[in-house]
């Protein structure tokens, strides 16, 4: 199973859990339990993770809980240990545009949530990502989650050793530092 199998699902359709699963709570980012034999809808499958709908409650399935959904798990991304920089750098970015946020079908670069991303070699030699994102509000409870989703994401790459998200809000964020492509996808033209 891949990203695009998983945007396969459509919205509206309805699965029953094939096992107990951790999902996050969706704005919250608190993770419960969605019981075995649960009837869920799908919201959004976007990326590597499904947003459902259980009990009138959205919650986020994460990639590599898809089984759950009687899905292949989806397999950490990585990279060959021979990368050049160059392409480390665009594994970053391709790695961040497979991060959404779970009630917007639109990643979070294109979403213009990622303010930056510096890429650094430490003194032992280790690479270090620095990301600085924002958020659409600053009360979202999904920060720490996209944060998350991202970092354990960028850290498939065995060339970087560890990744540091800063959420900040200034400047804050407008629906101008969206791309063309996002507001298209939103309607917003």
């Amino acid at each position: 199973m891949d990203i695009e199998q998983v945007a396969s699902l459509e919205r509206g359709q309805k699965l029953p859990l094939q096992r107990d699963v951790e999902a996050i709570a969706i704005p919250f980012g608190k993770t419960d339990i969605l019981a075995e034999d649960s009837i869920v809808s799908v919201m959004q499958a976007k990326g590597s993770s499904v947003s459902v709908g259980f009990e009138g409650r959205l919650y986020l399935i994460e990639g590599r809980n898809l089984d759950a959904l009687g899905l292949e798990p989806l397999p950490r991304p990585t990279l060959p240990e021979s990368a050049s920089e160059e392409e480390i750098e665009q594994f970053v970015w391709e790695q961040l545009r497979t991060c959404f946020d779970p009630e917007i079908p639109v990643n979070i670069v294109d979403l213009g949530l990622v303010y930056g991303c510096r890429i650094e070699r430490l003194i032992s030699g280790e690479r270090m990502v620095t990301i600085r994102m924002t958020l659409t509000a600053p009360g979202c409870g999904m920060g720490d989650v996209i944060a998350a989703d991202a970092r354990n994401k960028i850290l498939g790459a065995p060339q970087i050793s560890k990744v540091h998200t800063e959420i900040v809000f200034s400047p804050p964020w407008s629906r101008d530092m969206m791309s063309d492509e996002a507001k298209l996808e939103l309607g917003m033209f």
